[in-house]
């Protein structure tokens, strides 16, 4: 039985993250505990859902650093509606999801009609975005949330409780994480706008020939990362209970990372959801692991710049492989 390629990357990823797993229980058991798994993934949920929308936006072969100052803005956003309009819960998920989507729309507007460069368009609106929110907010707190809500932040289900008397459970927030995977899964692999969209990322002019809509495909793909920035923005904030200015300064990069570690390609075309998932996984661990193992957290830094360089020349020596390999079949 064959296996493809995309399916030898993810389990290639999943090797990886057991090994690294089975180092960090190790060197410190703590790791493998039901409670520090839970921890783990309940502290990661933003960056997971964030990962979905970046995975897209990757697999056209564009970049978002944005990412940071459009969830920045649409929590802000979320704790205004929730003080100052409604806590119903459903009114500010579709009020914190237009906000991300309208904002997300903007970058695919620059993007896909102007032809202006991902990195340069969204470096822009990142610039003017984060200058906004500093301006209207001061870089004030916003902590007084509803009750109602942090209620709803602090619920579990299939609730356990441990021998030193803690209950732990599953985070409601893990339900939104769960809707997001099989709704970024759907529209990738059952939907033409997902063939669409690995098209123009493995060649625009043969997408365009083969009949795909490049600009709205760009525009949508934005459109649907602000999309789940802003159901990412309602699961931090009902788990953290408060709006900081600053809570996600240089987190664009861990979205980065954690999706070109589960085997996207940064030229597009190639990418999945589990490989995304897996990648956000072993991101996940190994930080979890440098705390463990109390090593430095600059050590973290590094770790993800590295990822981000070893996985751009992978992608950028793949490209001159097969650039060399059609120009002999060309010459022959």
């Amino acid at each position: 039985m064959k296996i493809s390629i995309p399916k030898m990357r993810e389990l290639s990823i999943l090797l990886v993250l057991l090994g690294i797993g089975i180092i960090i229980t190790v060197a410190n058991p703590a790791f493998a505990t039901l409670e520090n798994l839970l921890s783990l993934f309940k502290g990661n949920l933003t960056l997971t859902i964030m990962s979905l929308g970046m995975l897209m936006v990757i697999l056209t072969g564009g970049i978002d650093v944005s990412v940071a100052s459009v969830i920045t803005a649409v929590t802000f956003i979320t704790a205004n509606c929730l003080l100052h309009i409604t806590s119903n819960l459903f009114v500010v998920f579709l009020v914190s999801c237009i906000a991300g989507a309208v904002l997300g729309f903007i970058n695919g507007c620059f993007i896909s009609r102007l032809k202006i460069p991902p990195i340069v368009a969204t470096l822009g609106t990142m610039s003017v975005i984060q200058g906004l929110v500093l301006y209207i907010t001061g870089g004030n707190w916003i902590t007084e949330l509803p009750d109602s809500f942090i209620d709803f932040g602090r619920t579990n289900v299939f609730d356990i409780t441990l021998s030193n008397g803690r209950v732990i459970g599953f985070p409601v927030q893990g339900f939104i994480l769960i809707g997001a995977i099989i709704l970024t899964w759907f529209i990738l692999k059952k939907t033409v706008i997902g063939r669409g969209i690995y098209a123009i990322g493995g060649n625009l002019e043969s997408a365009e020939r083969m009949g795909f809509k490049p600009i709205r495909l760009l525009t949508f793909v934005y459109c649907y990362e602000g999309f789940l920035i802003g159901l990412a923005s309602v699961s931090h904030t009902s788990i953290m209970r408060q709006v900081d200015p600053n809570a996600f300064l240089g987190f664009e990069m861990q979205v980065i990372a954690a999706v070109v570690l589960g085997g996207a390609s940064t030229l597009g075309g190639i990418g999945s959801v589990l490989g995304t998932l897996l990648g956000v996984t072993i991101f996940c661990v190994i930080n979890n692991g440098l705390i463990l193992m109390r090593i430095p957290t600059f050590w973290q830094k590094i770790v993800v710049g590295l990822i981000i360089i070893i996985s751009i020349s992978i992608d950028m020596v793949q490209k001159q492989r097969t650039e060399s390999k059609q120009i002999r079949v060309d010459v022959e």
